[in-house]
């Protein structure tokens, strides 16, 4: 995948990674703009290539009475509004044929939750937009597998594809990241990390997934330091109350200062 290929992006020739940030959902046009705003603001002084990641509704949710989106079309025009004013490239994630054509009209890069990116179908649907895609690694499947969803987007002349590993299930109720991953699946397509759903803990009791947010700048050093194309973190300004996947996000507060970090051990290793 060339980055360049992603409208509006900045920074291409920084040496950095790239990276998609953002809240997990729209929770409201207040919320996206004020986390928008520090996220460009960071990634822009760092010469970080940018991409602002909101879900403009949650399918898959553990509950019935859990948050699951303000309105599909009032979200996405929340999203269409961040790329417009602070001129950013945008990401959100689709679960239906009809998810990936009315998304397409609104952002910049289609999303294939790691629950659904053996769905062929929807696959299909989302790279016959011409859009960017980012699949998703299942949370039961080999990097090695990953090959064939890659090919699925490339079989429909869309060479725009992007994998991302956001951890392997490890017994009912952890996650782990298997490094190992990354130099496999970047043999098929540009890859990313998602640190924080890596620190997911699903499957409670409760019917709210846990996490471990003190181990986000382990987790993400760890994927620089191997090499990993990109990163995915989701971020907001006050996890406690976020609607969705609130315990396993970056407090925005964070957010400068392990981007800082993050640099500097990539320039590490672009010096080596």
């Amino acid at each position: 995948m060339n980055l360049q290929n992603i409208p509006q992006i900045k920074h291409t020739d920084s040496g950095n990674f790239f990276l998609l940030a953002g809240p997990c959902a729209i929770e409201g046009e207040e919320m996206a703009m004020r986390i928008a705003e520090k996220t460009v603001a960071v990634t822009d002084k760092l010469k970080i290539p940018y991409v602002f990641k909101g879900s403009f509704k949650k399918a898959n949710r553990s509950r019935i009475d859990s948050f699951t989106g303000i309105g599909d079309e009032k979200a996405l025009k929340i999203l269409q509004k961040v790329s417009r004013e602070f001129g950013v490239p945008t990401v959100t994630d689709i679960h239906t044929n009809e998810d990936a054509v009315l998304a397409a009209e609104y952002v910049d890069i289609l999303q294939i939750p790691a629950f659904l990116v053996r769905q062929t179908d929807l696959v299909v649907a989302a790279a016959n937009t011409g859009k960017t895609v980012n699949l998703k690694k299942g949370q039961f499947m080999s990097p090695e597998s990953m090959k064939h969803a890659v090919q699925k987007v490339l079989d429909c002349n869309n060479p725009n594809v992007m994998v991302t590993d956001r951890g392997t299930m490890f017994g009912y109720q952890d996650m782990i990241v298997d490094y190992r991953g990354i130099p496999t699946m970047q043999q098929f397509a540009s890859t990313v990390l998602d640190v924080t759903h890596s620190l997911q803990q699903p499957n409670q009791m409760v019917g709210v997934t846990g996490g471990r947010p003190e181990m986000i700048e382990t987790i993400a050093k760890a994927g620089i330091a191997v090499g990993v194309d990109g990163i995915f973190i989701e971020t907001h300004f006050d996890p406690a109350n976020a609607k969705s996947d609130g315990a396993n996000m970056l407090h925005l507060d964070l957010f400068e200062g392990l981007m800082t970090k993050l640099v500097a051990i990539r320039q590490t290793i672009n010096n080596l």
